[in-house]
């Protein structure tokens, strides 16, 4: 019975010794160990992955971050920024997000923590999920619409967000810039010159993809304008508008000067003050939109 009695009295001193060690208070400047996180603080459970942002990128309502807390896994986790600019997050209540940068984010929650929570926290801080900043793509599109913009997005993403262009689309993509447009902007379209003009086979060829675009941007791309070749060339008909196109230009899309056409009896029909007025013209001059080149026969 020795030995059974002086085994129940060692188990019983063991439990009991464990026992306050657990319910033992933190020593003083020693991280506070983790409680569990009440429902409404709980972060969010979707499951994207972060993408870094660009540095200058402001957080806003409806963001998705996600906080690493390195050593404590409960307090790490995903957390939308709600309306109010803010989101909850243990012992900190609620922790201002909204107009700041991701690394003012974990510099503002270091310092919280560490006032009296962890000692020296080491804070991580990502976009999981971007809501707050979006781009107006209208036109000549597939899908015109606003959409959401994704970190370090360029002019290229938010063409190919919309769908690509369509076959009706000019040679250009404008982008008009928040603060310089209302709203989705397409009002403004005509009203000012564009902030930038990107010219479409830039886009379409990848050479414009280091043109940014930022929250608010209106990226418009006008229906192309058209130019009208007739008369004595191999192909008759309407063609897109370009920039600096001469006479010579068109006449070459129209497949150039049939044989009985002349090099120097060229025409340019032209709305001036509202009428339509028909003046000579050489192969070197500059067309506008809507001119009408009629290539006439030579003289017998």
């Amino acid at each position: 019975m020795a030995p059974l009695l002086l085994a129940c009295l060692l188990v019983f001193g063991t439990t009991q010794a464990s026992a306050q060690a657990m319910t033992a208070p933190a020593a003083a400047g020693a991280p506070i160990q983790s409680a569990p996180v009440p429902a409404a603080l709980q972060p969010t459970t979707e499951t994207a992955v972060p993408t870094p942002a660009a540095p200058d990128y402001l957080v806003g309502p409806q963001d998705v971050l996600t906080i690493i807390v390195y050593g404590e896994a409960l307090l790490s986790g995903k957390f939308r920024v709600d309306s109010d600019g803010s989101f909850p997050y243990q012992y900190l209540d609620r922790v201002k997000a909204e107009g700041l940068t991701v690394a003012a984010i974990e510099a503002t929650m270091e310092k919280a923590l560490g006032d009296g929570y962890l000692r020296n926290p080491q804070i991580s801080v990502e976009v999981a999920e971007y809501r707050s900043q979006n781009v107006y793509v209208q036109g000549q599109v597939r899908s015109p619409g606003k959409y959401p913009l994704p970190a370090n997005a360029s002019l290229m993403d938010a063409i190919f967000l919309a769908g690509s262009t369509l076959a009706e689309a000019g040679n250009w993509v404008e982008i008009y810039r928040q603060g310089m447009a209302p709203g989705p902007n397409t009002a403004a379209v005509g009203v000012r010159a564009p902030d930038i003009r990107v010219r479409l086979t830039d886009v379409q060829s990848g050479k414009a993809q280091s043109v940014g675009i930022k929250d608010g941007d209106t990226i418009f791309v006008p229906k192309a304008e058209r130019i009208y070749v007739t008369g004595q060339v191999r192909n008759p008909g309407a063609y897109a508008y370009d920039d600096e196109m001469t006479i010579f230009t068109a006449i070459s899309l129209a497949g150039g000067i049939t044989e009985k056409g002349s090099n120097s009896r060229i025409s340019i029909t032209r709305l001036v003050n509202g009428q339509r007025r028909e003046v000579d013209a050489k192969q070197e001059d500059l067309l506008k939109p809507g001119d009408q080149v009629t290539v006439k026969p030579r003289r017998l």
